[in-house]
This record gives C-alpha cells, structure tokens and sequence, in this order.
C-alpha cells in the first residue's frame, strides 16, 4: 500500500513558476513508478509527466517547460512548473505504479494523491 500526500500548488501568474511536491509513504518508494496527472474543469484527467529509474516522459503540451524529479531518500516526488501557461490550470494529481515501469497510461497506476489545485492567470 503507498500513500500519497500532494502540496504546492496555487495561484500563479502567466510566465511564473510554481513546484509540486508528492509525499509517498508505506511502501519502498524507489521501487515503484510515479507519474503526475492533472485534470481541468470539464476535461478528462492527462498524463503529464512520470519518471521510473534513470528515465523520464513528458506530455508533449508540458515539454520543456515541466521537469519531474525524485528524492528517494525523502521518498518525494517533485515537479516543477516553469513558463506556466492558463491552460496548465488543472487539479494535478499525483500517481504510483506497483510495477517500476513508467506509463502514461492512467489505468496502469495503483494509487493516488487527493490533487492539488493550479490555477494560471492571464
């Protein structure tokens, strides 16, 4: 079982910055694939970045903007959001995948954070 605690989001200007974060517990963290995701009023949930071992994958609309990390030792996930556009304005969740096999596949992650709100002025 993982349990994940997602913080850090908020209100942001168009251009600014903001950085998520993603506390797991209960389970060996740097075994397992951890992905973000995030869904805007009246839109399905979309894969936005994940990260398994050494290897990281991005949502084309979030590419070299977004940046997914992770610090085992803290067993946190982290992504930090630059350049940030309106459209980025989403609940983003957090996501952990048994297998260490990253996916953007939202059905192939096993637990979920609560979400955390972004919202982007123009």
């Amino acid at each position: 079982q993982v349990q994940l605690v997602e913080s850090g989001g908020g209100l942001v200007q168009a251009g600014g910055s903001l950085r998520l974060s993603c506390a797991a517990s209960g389970r060996t963290f740097s075994s397992v694939a951890m992905g973000w995701f995030r869904q805007a009023p009246g839109k399905e949930r979309e894969f936005v970045a994940a990260i398994s071992g050494g290897s990281t994958y991005y949502a084309d609309s979030v590419k070299g903007r977004f940046t997914i990390s992770r610090d085992n030792a803290k067993n946190t996930v982290y992504l930090q959001m630059n350049s940030l556009k309106p459209e980025d304005t989403a609940v983003y969740y957090c996501a952990a995948r048994r297998w260490n096999l990253a996916s953007m596949n939202e059905q192939n992650y096993d637990y979920w954070g609560q979400g955390t709100q972004v919202t982007v002025s123009s």
